[in-house]
């Protein structure tokens, strides 16, 4: 009846490059969600007291074998974040396991040729954690850290094994809290994945009592630092009334998450379709009518009778079945669109940005390049503003006549349906530039669906994209690149003109 562990599907092997055809969203400025973030309520407020909407996206990896975000094997893990956040996604949920704070963990399947990952070479797994914090940031997402496994062998019901003691998850979270303390990119921590049967809530028994043990671990990373959210999920089982692993939060009525520090509380529920597993519901005569009342019961009363700020930290479904395209729907209704009700609403992070993830796929499709546009549409109208970003890329210098570069187009694949190219940007003055913007015209009715290294404007034919935040400098003589899928297909080379800064 319960989730079975989601099948990993990691073969670190190159994926086969199919074109993109992604239809990108540019994601909102904003002005909230600076600094650490605390609660009020039912609401996330920034360090301003501006209310702020998690919606985000589960990017998974470090705590499987590989002790590393999957899809490094294909990509940069910029441009991975860049198009995170050109789709709309404010932050990225990292899950991991206590194997990367071991000294023998080396990451793998990450590839560096072209280019690619360069500044991760030589690095363990927290310093390439360090690296996508830091680029998150820059770029403007928030990160939630997951502790989703004591070892990359799989899931644990308790937040304890004979091998990884309590001890070893506090110290654990504690060395995280002090690694991150000052960088606000890190909002939170969510203290340990889906606790489910023999796990409790409210039972009093402190070896299974996952309420007491989320206050004991809670209380640790916040002696370290205090202004992290706490993220806390539910359990399977409460008054013998069963659910999803981790999705069931009936017992925080009774029972409350009580901590040292006040409003740093978030519950987190998980919530999942039949492609995951079956549940009574589904076949409930009223479905998809049954689920705001299924909802309520497990968890979004905490929400409604404004507890505390509810967080779905995962849901997905392949959406094989019309069964599960209903509940996603129904869902993403329940979760109260952003264009209604604001910051005043459910945080979520959508399972998963990966696509090997067997029983839910992801917002990638299996060549890590292509948005399946259709399930990431299903989002749009809960995705929320993204966050100020905290600067570090690029650099000065530049200015005046000695400013100049070029550019060259290529079409490197073109399906009749569409087409995928990239533009070389190339330093042609004598000192560095600390951006740069491409411009062209197309004859025909092209239009661009998605890029990458880039941000875009397109009016009527005509298309100008500017650097992301690291690659805008660019040294004399030197090069960046980026790339777009576009369509319809026939997208012959334009003439593009380069302006410097």
């Amino acid at each position: 009846m319960f989730r079975n562990l989601r099948r990993a599907l990691c073969a670190a092997v190159a994926a086969l490059l199919l074109p993109l055809a992604a239809g990108a969203q540019t994601a909102h400025a904003a002005e909230a969600g600076a600094g650490y973030w605390h609660t009020s309520g039912r609401q996330i407020l920034d360090a301003a007291g501006q209310p702020v909407r998690v919606a985000g996206i589960n990017w998974f990896g470090f705590e499987t074998g590989n002790h590393v975000v999957h899809g490094l094997w294909s990509r940069d893990y910029k441009s991975m974040i860049d198009q995170m956040k050109s789709l709309g996604y404010n932050t990225i949920r990292i899950p991991y396991s206590d194997d990367i704070f071991k000294s023998s963990t080396v990451p793998n399947s990450i590839d560096f040729s072209g280019g690619k990952n360069a500044d991760l070479q030589g690095l363990g797994s927290l310093g390439v954690l360090d690296k996508i914090v830091s680029y998150a940031g820059q770029d403007g997402l928030k990160v939630i850290l997951d502790r989703h496994r004591p070892d990359a062998g799989g899931q644990s019901a308790l937040w304890y094994t004979s091998a990884v003691p309590e001890s070893t998850w506090i110290a654990n979270l504690k060395a995280l809290a002090a690694r991150y303390q000052g960088q606000d990119t890190v909002v939170g921590i969510d203290l340990h994945n889906e606790p489910h049967d023999p796990a409790c809530w409210g039972c009093g028994d402190t070896a299974t009592d996952w309420r007491l043990a989320a206050q004991r671990a809670g209380n640790a990373v916040l002696s370290v630092n205090p202004n992290l959210l706490i993220f806390v999920e539910g359990v399977q089982t409460f008054n013998g009334v069963s659910g999803w692993w981790g999705g069931n939060l009936m017992g925080v009525a009774q029972y409350p998450v009580q901590l040292n520090v006040a409003n740093r509380v978030v519950y987190s529920a998980h919530d999942y379709a039949t492609s995951v597993a079956q549940q009574s519901w589904f076949s409930d005569p009223t479905f998809p009518a049954n689920m705001p009342g299924i909802w309520d019961k497990y968890w979004g009363y905490i929400f409604k009778q404004n507890i505390a700020p509810v967080w779905v930290g995962e849901f997905g479904t392949t959406l094989a079945s019309t069964v599960d395209q209903k509940w996603l729907a129904a869902l993403v209704s329940y979760l109260r669109p952003t264009s209604t009700y604001g910051a005043d609403s459910f945080h979520w992070t959508f399972w998963s940005w990966n696509p090997n993830s067997g029983d839910t796929g992801g917002i990638l499709k299996d060549d890590w390049q292509t948005v399946d546009t259709v399930k990431d549409g299903y989002l749009a109208s809960i995705k929320a503003p993204g966050f100020p970003g905290t600067g570090g890329g690029g650099g000065g210098g530049g200015g005046g006549s000695s400013a100049t570069c070029s550019a060259a187009y290529t079409v490197s694949s073109d399906w009749g349906g569409g087409f995928n190219a990239e533009v070389k940007v190339t330093n042609t003055g004598t000192t560095a530039i600390s951006s740069w913007k491409v411009t062209w015209t197309w004859s025909g009715s092209q239009q661009v669906t998605s890029m990458w290294n880039a941000s875009y404007t397109q009016a009527g034919a005509t298309v100008t994209a500017t650097n992301a935040s690291h690659n805008g400098s660019v040294a004399p003589g030197a090069s960046a690149s980026f790339g777009f899928g576009g369509a319809p297909g026939g997208g012959g080379a334009p003439a593009v003109t380069c302006a410097a800064a």
